[in-house]
């Protein structure tokens, strides 16, 4: 797993060869992350299905509960098949967009 944090996010990226492996070694970790806006970026896996994606909504759905941002950057997925509290984008800019709408959200506070 690579870990790049930066002043407004931590992106973390997979090492592993499938979603799978990386969702568990991600949840072994994920402790250290907690307050911190993240962006998962498994884009560069292929074939990717959707039950590796739904992995991550427990984490998403509680890292949102605690007032910071998770998104899963990961193309070819149908977001009309995902549920509303899972953030999946096509790319890396559509992420950075989805912290800062989520930063005006939690300004407006909604």
């Amino acid at each position: 797993m690579i870990v790049t944090k930066n002043k407004t996010y931590t992106l973390i990226k997979p090492t592993q060869i499938s979603a799978s492996q990386f969702f568990v070694e991600f949840k072994d970790c994920y402790k250290e992350f907690i307050g911190e806006h993240l962006i998962i970026d498994i884009s560069d896996k292929i074939n990717v299905e959707i039950k590796e994606i739904l992995l991550f909504l427990k984490l998403s759905v509680q890292h949102i509960k605690n007032g910071t941002s998770f998104v899963l950057v990961c193309g070819g997925i149908s977001i009309d098949d995902l549920p509303d509290e899972l953030n999946v984008v096509p790319t890396f800019n559509e992420a950075i967009d989805i912290l800062e709408m989520d930063a005006i959200e939690r300004d407006l506070g909604f």
